[in-house]
């Protein structure tokens, strides 16, 4: 996908369908995500960049078939936790808008479209009771503890993840504009603009039809090395039976040489990780030409953990 936003003018209106104010975590929020839709948070798995879930786990949520349970994690907690004061923020920094929750939409047409956008912004004198109809724009709100993938505040340079989901909300709630009010390393507040792209939007809706597709079918994507594809695969077989399986040569191979190569490598890991950490001695950072590399925390006067700076840190 394109990383430039798109000139085209923002709507005016919304022309998506409104499904309903629903509670994350209820029989009506899942019955509205269940099935061969595909929502905003899916779409980038659908392509292969999401960094959370693969497309093959995707595919068998789709199917019906088992996937590991929902695990809480911080980050994602914390996200939870501070998307009413980010979004107030931003509120405070565009009295003329005011942001108000966006419900569950479809698209007028395509009712396999789903998406539940953060906020919808409205022009102010505002009601109380504003109906979508009024809404110009949509928000996202997001928080990150390192800002890798973000740009410069007032850009649209975003993470390609966060950029399929914008494009999937815009496409189908009708709105051409999303706005992004991100914090950042917990202080560290910016905003980002993204316009609809009628190229990238065909793009995801067409990956999207040949996904919902092949899930009908029964043709299954091949497997990955994402950690959740591992997890899904593990979930599938009920019950143990006592007997072989006899495996390809050339998969037996790549098993052996994959587990000498894991235990080169995690005695690489264990001695580079002495060394950085004896390099940081009482600092809190290793860096290298200005990248961030690891950083280390302690915990009653004693080192707790060395960890390294990743994309993957950055929450939903």
């Amino acid at each position: 996908m394109s990383t430039s936003s798109s000139t085209k003018p923002a709507s005016t209106v919304p022309d998506g369908i409104l499904i309903g104010h629903l509670t994350p975590g209820t029989a009506a929020w899942d019955e509205a995500r269940a099935g061969l839709t595909i929502t905003a948070t899916e779409i980038a798995a659908v392509v292969g960049l999401s960094p959370w879930t693969s497309r093959f786990t995707l595919w068998h949520k789709k199917a019906g078939l088992p996937t590991p349970p929902f695990e809480m994690n911080p980050a994602v907690e914390w996200g939870n936790r501070l998307e009413d004061s980010v979004a107030a923020k931003w509120q405070d920094e565009h009295p003329g808008l005011l942001a108000a929750p966006a419900g569950t939409w479809q698209h007028h047409n395509r009712d396999w479209q789903r998406a539940t956008p953060d906020r919808l912004i409205y022009p102010q004198p505002a009601t109380e009771f504003d109906v979508p109809e009024q809404a110009v724009e949509l928000l996202e709100v997001k928080t990150s503890p390192f800002g890798e993938g973000w740009g410069p505040d007032g850009s649209d340079e975003i993470p390609v993840h966060y950029r399929c989901q914008a494009m999937w909300q815009m496409d189908t709630t009708g709105l051409r504009t999303t706005r992004f009010a991100v914090l950042i390393g917990g202080w560290d507040y910016r905003e980002y603009t993204v316009n609809y792209d009628e190229d990238d939007a065909k793009i995801l809706r067409d990956a999207a039809e040949r996904f919902l597709d092949d899930v009908r079918n029964n043709v299954r994507p091949p497997i990955d090395g994402a950690t959740d594809t591992y997890q899904t695969i593990r979930v599938q077989p009920d019950g143990l039976e006592d007997r072989d399986v006899e495996i390809p040569a050339e998969l037996a191979a790549r098993w052996d040489a994959a587990y000498r190569a894991l235990a080169t490598a995690s005695a690489d890991l264990t001695q580079v990780r002495g060394e950085v950490l004896d390099l940081i001695g009482d600092g809190k950072r290793a860096v290298c030409d200005g990248r961030r590399i690891a950083y280390r925390t302690v915990r009653d006067g004693a080192t707790y953990s060395l960890q390294p700076y990743t994309s993957k840190d950055t929450a939903a």
